[in-house]
């Protein structure tokens, strides 16, 4: 399938109540035309726990517009974009069509992908559904991560072109399999740790796994 950008959104974090609780996301993003991407983060976006959010390695977020079939099918609701507090919503870059590593340019910003996403229960939350958290990763259906190679502007009509495939192939859907499923599988832990690209923060969780 052809990529192409669904949707574009950034936010700043928000105080949502849920289940009798005052919590502070930033998973709630406004869709835009267009949003400016820096090293260190999109302009008008941003994280409420930098601790387990955001950083260098984690600057932008895609969610894959085909799941949402997949989910609104399941759950008999209508899922309002972007539902997964991601910044890209596109087609064609499902997670076992994208590798860690892989460089792509959308419009003039080069990014890189780091690692796949690590949901929450925000998303549950967020969506009013509970059983989504665990769907989400019972399927690695989990969305992804980049770093920044070279800041630029993001528009709603920009080209996305795979500029460079990571030579060791391995997709965020494998990596996202073995990390949440397969934790005892040494061989294919040790192969994602070769990757160059990988994340800080799921370096060490492989590392930790070993």
């Amino acid at each position: 399938m052809t990529r192409k950008i669904i949707n574009l959104a950034v936010g700043k974090p928000k105080e949502y109540h849920w289940h009798n609780e005052k919590q502070l996301s930033g998973i709630g993003k406004s869709t835009v035309q267009a949003f400016r991407v820096e090293k260190n983060g999109i302009v008008g976006d941003d994280v409420a726990n930098p601790k387990f959010h955001g950083g260098p390695d984690r600057v932008v977020c895609l969610y894959p517009f085909e799941h949402y079939s997949y989910w609104e099918e399941g759950f008999q609701q209508k899922l309002i974009l972007p539902a997964f507090g991601e910044n890209l919503t596109v087609t064609g870059m499902m997670e076992e069509q994208v590798c860690i590593g892989d460089i792509f340019k959308i419009g003039d910003t080069i990014l890189q992908i780091t690692q796949g996403r690590v949901p929450c229960v925000t998303i549950s939350n967020y969506n009013e559904e509970k059983q989504l958290l665990k769907k989400v990763i019972e399927t690695n259906l989990t969305g992804y991560f980049f770093r920044v190679l070279e800041e630029g502007t993001i528009m709603f009509d920009s080209k996305i072109t795979l500029m460079e495939r990571h030579a060791k192939e391995i997709s965020v859907f494998f990596a996202t399999q073995i990390l949440f499923h397969q934790k005892e599988d040494k061989a294919s832990i040790e192969k994602i740790l070769t990757v160059d690209a990988l994340a800080e923060d799921w370096r060490n969780r492989f590392l930790k796994l070993l």
